[in-house]
């Protein structure tokens, strides 16, 4: 793994979100990001990689102590990944629970979308009640079948007990035409739902121009 020091300025973290936008960062660059720098004999990517693994191993329930553990973290930078994690649990909670009637409803969980420069493909998944259980991103980049997988759209979704999904991408030209692309991952998105038993109710396409529900265009 290269050091800090040896990635170009323009691909570093902090650089990467004042041109990029904070939504291109992977985990580990998000977690360089927040700590800023390692110690004398640890570079900061080495360290930001354990401490993904150790978020993932305790997502549920991550303490201070667990990333104060990790060889190299002191109490500033301990601190600083906690708040993070407890910001963003308490950003999720007060999204999560908002009841889905119309493609209208989804906008707010989506408002970033509108003006993203990459094509970011997210999927909300929904509970019996219509009410929004998770709000994740699958994938960024051009999308195609390859990178948007029915394994990936559902993995989370079954392990949520969802009833349903809504998927939901952003074009960066600002058109709202669906592409043949876009029609075909909706068509195979909606077979699996069936064969999981996990309903596709919609697919949006949002952008700098307003958005477009496949459902009501006829084409789900």
């Amino acid at each position: 793994m290269k050091k800090m020091r040896d990635v170009p300025i323009r691909d570093r973290p902090r650089e990467k979100i004042a041109c990029k936008g904070v939504s291109v960062l992977s985990e580990n660059e998000l977690v360089e990001a927040i700590i800023g720098k390692g110690t004398k004999n640890k570079d900061v990517r080495e360290i930001s990689k354990e401490i993904v693994k150790v978020i993932h191993k305790h997502r549920n329930n991550l303490q201070y102590e667990d990333i104060q553990k990790i060889d190299g973290i002191g109490p500033t930078k301990a601190s600083q990944i906690i708040a993070c994690f407890e910001l963003g649990k308490r950003y999720f909670n007060a999204c999560s629970g908002s009841r889905v009637t119309s493609p209208e409803d989804v906008l707010p969980l989506v408002a970033y979308l509108k003006d993203n420069r990459q094509e970011h493909f997210v999927c909300i998944s929904l509970n019996g009640a219509g009410e929004v259980l998770s709000n994740r991103v699958i994938t960024i980049g051009l999308l195609n079948h390859s990178l948007v997988h029915p394994r990936e759209v559902f993995s989370d979704a079954i392990t949520e007990r969802a009833a349903s999904i809504i998927c939901v991408h952003n074009h960066p030209s600002g058109s709202l035409e669906p592409s043949s692309q876009d029609i075909a991952i909706t068509s195979q998105l909606r077979d699996a739902g069936t064969l999981v038993g996990i309903q596709l109710i919609d697919h949006l396409i949002i952008s700098k121009n307003g958005h477009l529900s496949m459902r009501e265009r006829g084409l789900l």
